[in-house]
């Protein structure tokens, strides 16, 4: 049942389905790209105080575990923002009420996706370690960074889910709030537990989970504070339905990260049979390109809230516009970052890196990915766009492409051409699942598109006469 008699609280939410899409989309998007260029940067501080402050070992065992706890993380994140989707197609369509209910069965979800996530990571660890073939030089030091990181899960699932309730709504700047207050205590803890306290690597992942626990906490707190949000007991009574629709849209964007993260597991597994230098190098490759890909994959994230609840509304030709909105920021990030991939890989790889052999790798990575950086930037836009859609399905077939060509690609070439496999596995990925999702996106709003042009003009005709 459909009400407006409930109010947005004055604040940070945004209602993408009134105004210039241009405006909104920009307004939106550069808070949530401060959001997550902030995160990349405590992550890539990580790296670099790790590096720094332990050796290119250590460097080596916080990166190697990077594909599990993506598979993990990822999983989590696949499935809040899925849930994301939902808050933003009841918001768009001002059904206050089914939102409720919506929420209300998120909490209960996510309550246990914590507890499973958590008690599988912690169990499957050190087999999830032999199976990536891990060196037995950091084995030691992937096992004590990993229980602590994974032990404390639940406070970055329950950040995940938080955060895409408020991307839904169209609040970007709480988490900007939240990642600015996390990113100044992860950076000081990594300095005093691993220069001060010479804890290792235990001082980097006990620093990124308590930093972890304060961004949720601050998501949590905004959200308790917008009028619409506060939940009753009946919000609770939900039937089959409700859950049904959460996962409907949920699992297949959760899936398909894991299997992308399967993929990049394997691309790991080849990659640590040729030593520590290989691991090193590939570790701070993934951190470039994470850091790189983040301005595109931000404009991917609002463009699936502009999306969502354009969607809820029926406003089929604003997401087109939008779309085009999200493309023109993937490709400037493009022109911008890809450059600096192609033209300075040395100094780059430097800033992470002590080691020449490691350097030497990291500069046949970085160029020939930063080449082709465009295409998995408009990807990341015409993803979101289908996701926020509701029809997850195909993005999800093409994780598992992107899963099939890194494993075909890295296990048939790296024996024949060492390093530069790696970069081939990824582009190769990037290209398949780009295919995937354009055909999706054709065949997901062409028919709504048409369906409008048709309404509008029988309106016109009906007018005239």
């Amino acid at each position: 049942m459909k009400t407006n008699e409930l109010k947005l609280s004055k604040g940070r939410e945004t209602d993408f389905t009134k105004g210039s899409p241009m405006k909104l989309m920009l307004a939106f998007y550069w808070p949530l790209l401060l959001t997550s260029m902030l995160q990349q940067f405590y992550n890539f501080a990580d790296m670099w105080i790790v590096g720094k402050g332990i050796g290119d070992d250590a460097l080596a065992a916080v990166g190697n575990m990077g594909s599990l706890f993506f598979l993990i993380v990822g999983f989590s994140f696949g499935l809040a923002n899925g849930f994301g989707v939902s808050v933003a197609q009841s918001y768009g369509a001002k059904d206050y009420g089914e939102l409720k209910h919506r929420l209300a069965g998120i909490i209960e979800l996510g309550v246990i996706l914590a507890m499973l996530l958590t008690m599988f990571s912690v169990v499957f660890l050190a087999d999830a370690l032999r199976v990536l073939q891990t060196d037995e030089q950091i084995f030691a030091d992937c096992l004590k960074y990993g229980y602590i990181v994974f032990g404390g899960l639940s406070a970055g699932i329950c950040y995940n889910i938080s955060g895409a309730i408020l991307r839904a709504l169209g609040d970007s700047r709480t988490p900007l709030k939240a990642i600015i207050i996390s990113s100044v205590l992860n950076i000081s803890l990594d300095s005093l537990l691993i220069f001060g306290f010479k804890m290792g690597v235990e001082g980097a992942a006990v620093a990124t989970v308590c930093s972890q626990v304060i961004s949720a906490f601050i998501c949590i707190r905004r959200l308790k504070n917008i009028s619409i949000l506060k939940l009753v007991k009946d919000d609770y009574d939900n039937d089959r339905k409700v859950f049904f629709g959460l996962l409907k849209n949920g699992l297949p964007m959760a899936f398909m990260n894991s299997v992308t993260a399967v993929g990049c597991m394997v691309v790991q597994s080849f990659v640590n049979v040729y030593g520590v230098a290989y691991t090193a190098a590939f570790a701070a490759c993934g951190k470039y390109l994470n850091l790189f890909m983040n301005p595109a994959s931000t404009a991917g994230n609002a463009m699936s809230a502009y999306a969502s609840q354009n969607y809820g509304a029926g406003e089929y030709k604003r997401i087109r516009d939008g779309l085009f909105v999200g493309i023109w920021i993937a490709l400037t990030s493009y022109v911008l970052l890809g450059s600096l991939m192609v033209f300075f890989p040395r100094g780059l790889a430097a800033l992470l890196l002590t080691g020449e052999e490691q350097i030497s790798l990291a500069c046949i990575f970085l160029p020939r990915c930063g080449i082709m950086l465009f295409i998995v930037d408009i990807l990341f836009v015409v993803r979101s766009c289908v996701q926020g859609m509701a029809k997850p399905m195909l993005p999800m077939v093409s994780g598992i492409l992107e899963m099939i060509l890194r494993m075909v690609v890295i296990s048939y070439f790296i024996g024949k051409i060492g390093f530069r496999a790696t970069a081939y596995a990824e582009i190769s990925a990037w290209i398949g699942a780009l295919i995937v999702n354009a055909a999706a996106l054709y065949l997901a709003l062409a028919p709504l598109l048409e369906k409008t042009k048709r309404t509008v003009f029988t309106r016109v005709e009906t007018k005239s006469i």
